[in-house]
């Protein structure tokens, strides 16, 4: 068997399979239903510095191939998540788990940031920039250069752990808000977020979502991601995590020749909780039918030269 071993921002990975913030939780559930050591790593629920209730019901609506959720980053807040969540996790999880944060304002980021640096468990935190910016006329800070540039800056001051943004898909030139973060001192980039969508209800003539509006994600979305991920890798030296509508090893495959160096998995695990543990026991085969000895020396294929 080929080796499946990768290295995120000179961490070690057994394998590139990473399931996304927003459907693993904080781990600790899915361990009750196989051994989560099998994964890369994963990214927990994102993390806010105060608990969030979320966005009021419904918050979900099907899609031909995928799905649109408003959740609203509820969580319990990060003391508490330092507090209770990451203790339970320990008892089932070896690894360095990724911590995602989101936040409202440039120093909630660094707040949230600052406090999960010092908890030995977390070996990356994957900064999440969809968020509206309170300060800025809640535009999100992923949708400007400038102030995504101005996030990474601050989280890199109060933090040792390498530092990855998350980047949002609604905006018209993600390559320029990638290499905004990595010229202020982003360790990598992950991407892509959900895209906004919506769906109505015929009946009611109505949105189905109590926000109206909704991230879009599932199978449907993958060829955006794709061509996202390869633009960034072509312009980024830092590593990239590529998601958005994987659902199967040959995806991985495909993101990774795009550039990715480890891959997430997202609405997948919505649908089916076995899925990315599935994925990574899946990867010899797809490994062997296209003669890959060694997932790292795939990385960015697919570019010329």
């Amino acid at each position: 068997m080929g080796s499946m071993k990768v290295e995120l921002c000179g961490i070690p990975l057994e394998n590139p399979v990473i399931p996304a913030s927003g459907t693993f939780g904080y781990g600790y559930e899915f361990a009750e239903l196989y051994d989560i050591n099998e994964l890369g790593t994963f990214s927990f629920k994102g993390t806010t510095r105060e608990p969030r209730f979320g966005n009021p019901t419904p918050r979900i609506a099907e899609c031909t191939a995928g799905m649109i959720n408003a959740v609203g980053l509820q969580n319990p807040g990060v003391d508490k998540v330092i507090a209770e969540e990451l203790p339970k996790l320990a008892n089932c999880f070896r690894k360095p788990v990724m911590a995602n944060i989101s936040g409202f304002s440039v120093e909630e980021y660094a707040a949230t940031c600052e406090k999960l640096d010092k908890c030995q468990q977390v070996g990356w935190l994957e900064v999440n920039v969809s968020c509206p910016n309170v300060h800025g006329g809640g535009m999100s800070f992923g949708t400007d250069p400038k102030a995504a540039a101005e996030v990474t800056a601050a989280v890199k001051k109060v933090t040792s752990k390498p530092v990855i943004l998350k980047l949002s898909p609604n905006v018209t030139d993600i390559v320029s808000i990638a290499r905004a973060c990595e010229d202020a001192g982003a360790d990598g980039i992950s991407l892509i977020n959900t895209l906004l969508g919506m769906r109505i209800d015929l009946t009611r003539r109505r949105p189905v979502i109590a926000n109206t509006m909704g991230g879009f994600s599932g199978s449907a979305i993958f060829p955006v991601a794709l061509r996202m991920v390869y633009q960034v890798a072509e312009a980024v030296k830092v590593p990239v995590i590529g998601m958005g509508g994987v659902s199967s090893a040959e995806d991985v495959v495909e993101m990774m020749l795009a550039g990715a160096t480890a891959v997430e998995i997202g609405a997948a695990n919505l649908v089916n909780p076995y899925a990315s543990r599935d994925i990574v026991r899946d990867l010899p085969r797809v490994m062997d039918k296209y003669k890959i000895d060694n997932l790292k020396e795939i990385i960015g294929g697919a570019h010329n030269g």
